[in-house]
């Protein structure tokens, strides 16, 4: 089975007219005032999944400021796995900093989403103030076992949309304020994991800890799997794509030049997800 724990979609409201919501949402604008920048339907995703030979994907929109946007985005997503109830589990996706965000967490998880994310500070990194406003949502997961997915990213290199001031300490400082919540940590937490080689203190706060390899092709050489693997066990690895951003097979492609096997395939592609997602239960 091939999982794919990270993908994007809207409602045909947000797809067909994405100028409506850009003056309101500095964040969405950021990333996708571009037109270039794809916004796809959950056919659209079971359309690539089918070429791609994807079985399972995790669907989510966007931290949206407006919570009638949030919900009008978290509705969809929760009608869109209600109808493909063997393609797609959706996840609540919020701005932790609005009121009402645990509230909309709370309604989402009733309705049957499988976890919270892809939760995201553009404008300050993963400051004081955020992990604050994270701590209701990381209680309601808590309590319900479902893992939480936040965005994180390296603090060096080049700089690209979305791209925020996160620093290693901000996102190790959250992790260690939730270390019993399932976390996983998009675009490989930003290279958080190799401080795995310390001695003290990292490999028990981290224990809970996934990464997903989203928009890896684009930041890392391909050896980072092998250097992942080496330090954190393949257990703790998960196929991510951003898609619409990049397709599955372009990771594949990667994995294989980093000269994985076909077991250690198969643990991130589907295996370790279908562990969060409790599909082998």
């Amino acid at each position: 089975m091939i999982i794919d724990f990270h993908v994007h979609t809207f409602p045909a409201a947000i797809r067909n007219h994405r100028e409506r919501f850009l003056d309101q949402e500095p964040e969405f604008k950021i990333l996708y005032e571009n037109p270039k920048s794809k916004l796809v339907s959950a056919e659209d995703i079971i359309a690539t999944m089918d070429d791609q030979g994807v079985d399972l994907s995790v669907v989510f929109g966007f931290p949206w400021r407006n919570m009638d946007t949030c919900r009008l985005n978290n509705d969809y997503v929760i009608d869109m796995v209600n109808q493909y109830p063997d393609r797609l589990r959706g996840f609540c996706c919020v701005d932790t900093l609005n009121p009402g965000a645990a509230e909309e967490v709370a309604r989402c998880l009733d309705a049957g989403l499988s976890g919270v994310g892809e939760l995201a500070f553009y404008g300050c990194g993963i400051d004081h103030t955020c992990q604050d406003s994270l701590v209701p949502i990381m209680d309601l997961c808590r309590e319900r076992d479902v893992p939480v997915l936040l965005h994180t990213n390296e603090e060096v290199g080049h700089l690209y949309p979305g791209k925020t001031p996160n620093t290693m300490g901000q996102i190790y400082g959250t992790i260690s304020r939730f270390p019993d919540n399932t976390i996983v940590l998009a675009h490989w937490g930003g290279g958080l994991f190799f401080y795995l080689l310390l001695k003290k203190a990292v490999k028990d706060i981290l224990k809970n800890v996934y990464y997903d390899t989203a928009a890896s092709p684009f930041l890392y050489e391909h050896r980072i799997y092998t250097y992942a693997m080496e330090l954190m066990g393949v257990d703790k690895i998960l196929l991510g794509t951003d898609y619409p951003l990049l397709k599955p097979e372009r990771y594949i492609r990667e994995m294989r030049e980093s000269g994985l096997g076909e077991a250690e395939m198969q643990a991130i592609c589907g295996d370790n997800a279908a562990r969060l997602l409790k599909l082998t239960q």
